[in-house]
């Protein structure tokens, strides 16, 4: 299975699809595009006349035809909680009722300390290609993600933005910052939300781009079109005039993460 946290939106459903099929070819095995959670809810009529797989059911459907091992490859690019608290729970109590089986969880996108080199080649390469669409020579970079109240998850984009500031070098200027972060001193470690990045790079130099490096994999309620991310970026735009804010692709279109989870399949299958 590979496994998301799952969408309302069916673009995000059609994401995942699309590189469950690309990675069972790479691979020559049927690999299942499995969301933990909410992408059931998605009409059938809008995912190609077929519904979106859940864990626990796709599970217990499984089991009940005679399955005795699952395989699950995270698109996480962390150890969420998702990784480390659902998957397991959910296959406990489904352990409880219909007996014993074998479960292999592998490492998420960015399993540290070790980090994964070829994701920062992704998000680098993905800010270089908006800055070329963009007709931009000189401009600043924002690597911004969900964000997390667990320091481990945080520490992932700390690690990646780390190597793409090694990449960049001189060249580029590589800030960070999040959409989602809880009150209070305590979770300041998550880093400022996007908005007030923005507003106060905007306020220091509108004169020099900020290009977003889009660290989400697939299209959802903040990246991809109409997301909040956009509306965040047209809202800088109009608050200071001259400044330009412009994301990147996100990571579940570059060709170098079907390698990623090529490696992790290896690594337990």
């Amino acid at each position: 299975m590979l496994v998301d946290n799952g969408s309302r939106r069916a673009e995000a459903a059609l994401s995942l699809r699309r590189l469950a099929a690309d990675l069972s070819r790479e691979v020559g095995e049927a690999v299942h595009p499995v969301s933990l959670l909410h992408a059931s809810g998605i009409a059938p009529e809008r995912l190609d006349g077929r519904p979106a797989e859940t864990l626990e059911p796709f599970m217990r459907r499984q089991l009940a035809a005679g399955a005795q091992a699952f395989a699950i490859l995270p698109l996480f690019f962390g150890r969420s909680r998702a990784v480390t608290d659902f998957i397991p729970d959910t296959a406990a109590a489904l352990r409880h009722e219909l007996g014993p089986f074998d479960l292999e969880v592998a490492d998420p996108l960015v399993p540290l300390p070790g980090g994964e080199p070829r994701l920062v080649q992704i998000l680098c390469d993905h800010v270089r290609q908006a800055s070329e669409v963009e007709g931009l020579s000189r401009y600043r970079a924002v690597l911004v993600d969900h964000g997390s109240p667990i320091p481990e998850v945080t520490a992932v984009r700390r690690w990646l933005a780390a190597g793409m500031r090694v990449a960049f070098g001189d060249q580029v200027t590589l800030h960070e910052a999040v959409m989602e972060r809880r009150a209070g001193s305590q979770y300041d470690f998550n880093g400022a939300l996007l908005e007030d990045e923005l507003a106060r790079m905007a306020a220091e130099d509108r004169s020099t781009p900020a290009i977003l490096s889009m660290l989400f994999l697939s299209p959802g309620r903040h990246a991809g079109p109409g997301g909040d991310i956009e509306r965040i970026c047209r809202a800088a735009e109009e608050a200071y005039p001259g400044f330009r804010a412009r994301p990147t692709a996100l990571v579940g279109s570059h060709p170098g993460l079907l390698e990623i989870l090529r490696f992790r399949y290896e690594q337990i299958v």
